[in-house]
């Protein structure tokens, strides 16, 4: 481990993880971020090779900080440290691209044994928080089948999607891809086929509420 990043308002509980990050990685450098501000400049000069954030924070919180770093580097392994213990929450942050999910209740006991999956490229939620952990796992999976149907979509199809996403009609998209109405019908079409929706008017909009949350935290949206 190379360079890692601690980002929380906290003083004393920085210097905590600090010292257990420099006790478990004595040859790392250690960046310590006050606000998600920091936290994103730092974590795109400086590449960490994990970050460690809280949620919330001055400026960005840390999920906005997530999203953010990975747009620009997909490959980014973040974890989240907080004491938020709701499922929404954690759902919210593993379709955000988290790598892991602790509680600080547990910090000290399972931070150095998180950090050490999510290097391996796994995902990493405490035990504590295993009740929920077949719910986000289902919600991970979902979204990693729904970004590859949106990734087989052309170009074309994806600004299609998009403007569709936002309430524009057929005509208005039309207008503004410089395209004839039959054209976008045509698109729309084709993003339902290959979707898998059925030919209903309403289907693909009833696909964009249910999955708003997941077409937002991708890149192409």
């Amino acid at each position: 481990m190379r360079k890692l990043l601690i980002a929380d308002d906290h003083p004393i509980f920085r210097a905590g993880l600090k010292e257990i990050l420099v006790a478990a990685y004595p040859g790392a450098e250690i960046f310590e971020c006050a606000d998600g501000n920091e936290a994103f400049e730092k974590i795109r000069n400086q590449q960490p090779d994990i970050s460690i954030l809280d949620i919330d924070m001055p400026g960005q919180n840390g999920l906005e900080v997530t999203k953010k770093v990975l747009k620009e580097r997909p490959g980014a392994r973040i974890i989240i440290l907080t004491m938020y213990r709701e499922k929404e929450m954690i759902k919210k942050a593993i379709l955000t691209g988290a790598s892991g999910y602790l509680l600080k209740d547990f910090a000290v006991k399972e931070l150095i044994d998180c950090i050490e999956k999510v290097n391996k490229g796994e995902k990493y939620i405490g035990p504590a928080l295993a009740p929920h952990h077949y719910d986000i796992h289902s919600e991970d999976k979902k979204k990693q089948e729904l970004v590859s149907l949106i990734k087989s979509l052309s170009q074309a199809e994806l600004k299609t999607l998009k403007l569709v996403s936002q309430n524009h009609t057929t005509k208005e998209i039309a207008e503004r891809l410089f395209l004839s109405e039959k054209t976008i019908e045509n698109y729309r079409s084709r993003i339902c086929q290959k979707l898998g929706l059925p030919p209903r008017n309403n289907s693909l909009m009833l696909w964009i509420g249910e999955n708003r949350e997941i077409l937002s935290s991708t890149s192409e949206f």
